[in-house]
């Protein structure tokens, strides 16, 4: 394994070695708390241009399985970690990481501190890190890392070129979704739950939705800011009250804006797969799976027409929200996430719920 570093603009620099692909790559840095799962964070598309580093210390070890990967392609930009480990053992692998990280062109790097790399993150937040060889001048990497900006359209990168269909055994509806960067378990559950899911790109217009006849509309996770995508907020706008519309993590956000909220982008962002939220009707509180770097302002849904429903107990911030009157509903955390926890997979149920009662009133 080659000798690299990670840099970051304050000119502190982490030095260990690099595995997966040897590319040198600008990214916004963020770290993950998740304890398994490595798999389906690399290949989430909400990564798409970051760096993330792992809080647990051990990666690597059970491999790669193909029924796991939540895209074809994986986008993540890197992927730090204090430990790698090259002989998996489990049953189910069919690759290392490393391998996989090669082929997609993914660097990695192992061996540094995590524990103080996270830390940094968390007293002064999200920001760009460079990832070179250990050799490069720390001088070349801070102008390197002053002259290049992190991409912003991402949702466009991420998305389907074109409508492709997933069909479910004995389905009993159809649903239109928005890919932003949709996750393949969004699609495998609302298949289990008796869905036909028609893939649509972000930048479908509202009239080829509902040429469709869709039961109903699903909005996805996705990387970025959501105000880069006035497409989605806009096709949001054009549907609401005409069809039950359900959205997760980006899409949730864009359902926010849509009605007239505001966003922001939080410190260090929500990553992992341990967040606590209470759903304010019943006072229950769900360990939820989590990634994004943006929230809902909730002073700004004052006089939206959305209805304030989950809130996360850590931090305050906004986990749900919902129309009753144009049947909307949508929530920041991953109710699909694989591989846990799975304490909100009925909001799944709940959406099915709406399209049935929209199909007895129609």
């Amino acid at each position: 394994m080659a000798a690299r570093k990670i840099v970051l603009a304050d000119g502190s620099e982490y030095v260990g070695e690099g595995f997966g692909d040897g590319a040198d790559r600008v990214c916004e840095i963020v770290f993950n708390t998740s304890m398994a799962g490595y798999q389906e964070i690399l290949s989430d598309p909400s990564y798409t241009c970051q760096m993330v580093v792992m809080t647990y210390p051990l990666i690597g070890n059970y491999g790669m399985a193909a029924e796991d990967y939540e895209t074809a392609t994986p986008t993540i930009g890197a992927l730090a970690v204090r430990r790698y480990n090259d002989a998996p053992s489990n049953f189910r692998s069919a690759e290392t990481l490393g391998a996989v990280m090669e082929r997609f062109h993914i660097p990695g790097i192992q061996g540094i501190d995590t524990r103080k790399l996270n830390r940094s993150i968390r007293d002064h937040g999200s920001r760009k890190a460079l990832i070179t060889a250990a050799d490069t001048p720390l001088e070349e990497a801070l102008e390197i890392l002053r002259t290049t900006d992190v991409p912003r359209d991402v949702v466009r990168r991420v998305s389907c070129k074109a409508p492709w269909v997933s069909p479910a055994a004995n389905a009993r509806y159809h649903v239109a979704a928005v890919d932003c960067g949709i996750k393949h378990n969004i699609i495998r559950s609302l298949n289990a739950r008796g869905c036909d899911v028609t893939v649509l790109p972000y930048d479908v217009a509202a009239e080829a939705v509902l040429a469709l006849g869709p039961d109903g509309l699903f909005l996805s996770n996705g990387p970025g800011d959501p105000e880069d995508v006035p497409q989605v907020i806009e096709l949001v706008r054009a549907l609401r009250g005409r069809l039950p519309i359900f959205g997760i993590c980006l899409g949730h956000q864009i359902i926010s804006l849509a009605y007239g909220a505001s966003t922001y982008k939080l410190k260090f962002g929500h990553r992992g797969g341990n967040h606590p939220v209470r759903e304010l009707a019943t006072g229950k509180i769900e360990i939820t799976s989590q990634n994004h770097s943006y929230a809902v302002d909730e002073k700004s849904l004052a006089g939206t027409g959305l209805e304030l429903t989950h809130v996360n107990i850590l931090d305050g911030t906004v986990e749900g929200v919902k129309c009753g009157r144009d049947r909307v509903f949508s929530v920041q955390y991953h109710p699909e996430s694989a591989p846990g926890p799975q304490d909100s997979g009925q909001l799944f149920d709940r959406f099915i719920a709406m399209m049935e009662e929209d199909k007895r009133h129609a």
